[in-house]
């Protein structure tokens, strides 16, 4: 058959390969095309799908084929053939659309499954505790049964608690058997109810959304769970997902140490894998893991890890300094092929980070499931679905290069900033000594092309006569701040933060002839900063720029130097609204050519939030404010465990600033970068300062019922002591109105903190600006000790006025400089103590007050 097309009225055509002929306008309105003449026309509409009248003419000029066709059909062809390219791309999105609600629906309803099972499970558990409550005898003599104490993730715990015989690399059967183990147990987690999941806030399930996303509530460990869809075949997910450090930012590298086939056509690998460390005051992780990949009867791909420990059994792995060893109990990933292409995915992260061994004001980030969500679950999902979305080929290149180039400069960048963060030793990093002072560290790297790598071009970095990399560095606890509010600030008011001076310098590092003098000043304004966007991700929680720093007019040997210079910046975290997500800014300075190979030296920050801790119960607590502050009209007291209260909001803001130096000027580099660090913080403390919340505004408010008599009374005889003491009101606020004296007390511009009278102090009560001080929260409050704070001439001052403070019931120590639970400086002008009485006029504990305190 020939093409066909009618002409005159609406003009529709019917064009399809077809038989020879050369085109006629019959009584039928019909016209016939060859297959040259379609083919003449197709190749003209993938150059131009809308020509314009010349374009037209042009054609039927140039294309004899073509002649006896009228201008006006050749328009009406290509409205219909546009037409047709817009229908099938509708028609092509509706089955995608259709096919992903098909397959949502499926994973919802088996998610329904899972819950009904789960609500079985507590009903039955429910009865069988209310049997025991109603005949205690029941407890010690009926065994016919487990209980809620007895079964779930305890049962497997006992299980797991079992110890093994000593399997080794060599015994692949003992390996199997630890594999099969595994492997089971994941699928409860995944499929089953091992493990209470809740759903995340905010994570909706939908043909656009990300997935199910899911966390654990009372389980050892932290876990987090994800369901979701994604365009890609089973191998090839399974492909991605095994390359962890191409997803997961965290992971320093990973090791296969053994490889050994199974025979129903898996195979068991034996990986060690080393993270790193997200502040500066903790310790790394490393893992020691059995990893099985193996085939499902239903055609789904299983990949399942788990940790070898000595109650698994299995060889024993590498023991690497300085590291902590973490623990990975059964976790995985459930791939399955969903029907028209593609795959459904069920993966599950269940670690023990060891939290212990942190800090416990750090505590959180390694006990919270939300962080773990963020930074692996949601991670590995979210790396997926980018892949899936630019292998559609519908995603737009950022300045001329392809996606994957783009996306090895956020790794790169991530990666560097977090090599510089933790300072291994293996990757030549050392410490310098210290100016006396403990707030900036400073590390330095001698061999810098073993860390910068062999894939980059590093000469323009190190001068020939010699030099390396300086790290100065710092972490810092936030109070009050939202993360994601802060680094977005701090991305868009550059000038607030930033000197020109220090950004000319290590610009210079990538020219020609660099001036590697760190002395340069600002002999003008710091020009304004441009943007300009390369590359986000499907989602745009991360997004690549370069950043032009514009108009800087500098100084040197009394030459003026004008010139742009550029950065290359990762920001993520950024949407307020994602529960545990880590806010990153992340800068590294590059040059006009912006090369592949371009070597990065990544400064930056991170902020990363800490899940509110709850009030250990009442019989336990200590008489402070604890009790007295609410979120919100709602009425959720601080013991609640709603993490979303104000006043509880903390994170850990680590800050580190890499510059290149020549061997002849190192001590001068580092002196700039530790007090550009200390400049920065200072005005990072500030801008936190603006941008916060008010504390006792809108999200915090005092109770208005007398809920919490031990919280009042601790305030009027804080009051009431000071005055009876010194004669000077301390809260000026109505006597009558308790509620006005705790907020006076709760809002004063100085520190007042109280601690026990024991042999070993230990702090029980801070007002706001006292928990500012210490850089604490009522409840880690208590861990905090006096001596702890104090230097040595405040202990000896506190040791000579102690006996004038018990007989004369006060006295004012000289100022000085004391410590925050950070280990930060902190500075006062003056510091009063007092004894605090009770109503019968009894010691009842020690406050202090410190006066115009602030961070050194």
């Amino acid at each position: 058959m020939a093409a066909a097309m009618v002409v005159g009225g609406g003009g529709k055509d019917r064009s399809s390969p077809g038989g020879g002929g050369a085109p006629q306008v019959d009584t039928g309105k019909y016209v016939r095309y060859t297959p040259e003449q379609v083919e003449a026309l197709e190749r003209v509409y993938s150059e131009c799908p809308k020509p314009s009248s010349l374009r037209r003419q042009q054609l039927i000029r140039e294309c004899p084929i073509l002649s006896n066709i009228e201008p006006k059909q050749i328009k009406v062809w290509f409205q219909n053939r546009r037409c047709r390219e817009k229908q099938r791309k509708e028609a092509s999105r509706l089955q995608t659309v259709n096919r992903k609600l098909t397959a949502m629906n499926k994973l919802l309803m088996e998610e329904n499954d899972r819950l009904q099972k789960q609500v079985s499970r507590l009903v039955y558990e429910n009865g069988y505790m209310r049997q025991q409550l109603h005949n205690p005898s029941v407890a010690t003599t009926d065994t016919s049964c487990e209980s809620v104490v007895t079964s779930g993730q305890h049962h497997q715990q006992q299980n797991a608690a079992a110890p093994h015989p000593q399997r080794d690399a060599n015994n692949p059967a003992g390996l199997l058997a630890i594999a099969e183990e595994t492997l089971a147990e994941f699928l409860s987690k995944a499929t089953g109810t091992a493990v209470d999941w809740v759903q995340m806030v905010g994570m909706k399930p939908g043909p656009d959304s990300i997935g199910i996303i899911a966390v654990s509530h009372n389980c050892s460990g932290v876990a987090a769970r994800a369901c979701g869809l994604v365009s890609l075949e089973p191998t090839k997910v399974a492909e991605i997902l095994k390359d962890r450090p191409s997803w997961y930012r965290d992971c320093r590298c990973v090791d296969i140490l053994h490889v050994i086939p199974t025979g129903n056509g898996g195979t068991i690998e034996l990986i060690y894998m080393q993270t790193y460390a997200p502040t500066t005051l903790a310790a790394p992780r490393d893992f020691w893991t059995l990893r099985y990949t193996s085939g499902l009867e239903d055609g789904s791909l299983v990949i399942c890890e788990r940790s070898l420990t000595q109650s698994t059994g299995g060889p024993s792995g590498p023991n690497t300094p300085n590291f902590v060893r973490a623990e990975v109990l059964p976790s995985g990933y459930l791939i399955r092929p969903c029907e028209g292409g593609g795959s459904m995915i069920h993966i599950v992260d269940h670690v023990d980070l060891d939290a212990w061994s942190v800090p416990e004001v750090l505590r959180p980030l390694y006990e919270s499931p939300k962080i773990l969500a963020q930074k692996t679950t949601i991670a590995a999902l979210r790396h997926i679905r980018q892949i899936a979305h630019e292998s559609s080929g519908e995603m737009p290149y950022g300045g001329g290069r392809q996606p994957a180039v783009l996306r090895t400069f956020s790794q790169r960048l991530s990666r560097g900033f977090n090599d510089a963060v933790n300072g291994f030793p293996d990757d030549g990093w050392s410490l310098m000594s210290s100016d006396g002072s403990e707030d900036v560290t400073i590390a330095i790297n001698s061999s810098p092309n073993k860390l910068v790598g062999s894939h980059v071009n590093s000469s323009q970095l190190f001068s020939a006569i010699g030099g390396g990399i300086l790290c100065a560095k710092a972490s810092m606890l936030l109070q009050n701040v939202p993360p994601a509010l802060l680094v977005r600030f701090l991305r868009e008011h550059r000038s607030e933060w930033a000197d020109p001076g220090v950004d000319a310098y290590s610009a210079a590092a990538l020219r020609a002839s660099p001036y590697a003098v760190p002395g340069l000043r600002a002999s003008g304004f710091m020009g304004s900063q441009v943007i300009l966007p390369l590359a986000h991700t499907l989602e745009h929680e991360e997004f690549l720029e370069v950043i032009r720093l514009e108009g800087h007019s500098l100084c040197h040997d009394e030459v003026v130097l004008s010139r742009d210079m550029y950065l290359l910046q990762l920001c993520s975290g950024v949407d307020e609204n994602a529960a545990g997500a880590c806010a990153q800014l992340v800068f590294a300075p590059i040059d006009e050519s912006f090369a592949d190979d371009a070597p990065l030296l990544p400064s930056g920050f991170r902020v990363i939030p800490l899940d509110a801790k709850t009030d250990p119960p009442s019989g336990t607590r200590t008489l402070d404010l604890a009790s007295t502050l609410e979120v919100g009209s709602g009425g959720t007291t601080r013991a609640s465990s709603d993490a979303s209260s104000t006043c509880n909001t903390r994170s850990v803001l680590t800050i580190a600033f890499q510059f290149s130096y020549e061997n002849h000027l190192r001590e001068s580099v580092a002196a700039m970068a530790r007090q550009y660090v200390r400049t920065v913080v200072a005005s990072v403390q500030r801008v936190a300062m603006a941008i916060a919340p008010s504390r006792l505004g809108g999200q915090l408010e005092m109770k208005q019922t007398p809920g919490s008599p031990e919280a009042h009374t601790l305030a009027r005889w804080i009051g009431r002591s000071y005055r009876f003491h010194t004669g000077a009101e301390l809260l000026r606020a109505d006597t009558q109105c308790t509620d006005a004296s705790l907020k006076a007390l709760w809002q004063h511009s100085d520190s007042i903190m109280c601690c026990s009278l024991k042999a070993a102090p230990v702090f029980t009560f801070a007002n706001q600006a006292g928990l500012d001080m210490l850089e604490t929260t009522l409840i880690a409050l208590q861990d905090i000790s006096l001596e702890k704070i104090l230097d040595d001439d405040g202990r000896k001052a506190l040791c000579t006025e102690y006996p004038k403070i018990m007989q004369q019931g006060f006295a004012y120590l000289p100022g000085g400089v004391c410590v925050s639970s950070m280990g930060r400086p902190v500075s006062y002008e003056q510091a009063v103590a007092w004894k605090v009485l009770s109503d019968d006029d009894t010691p009842h504990c020690l406050a202090f007050m410190f006066v115009n305190w602030s961070f050194v």
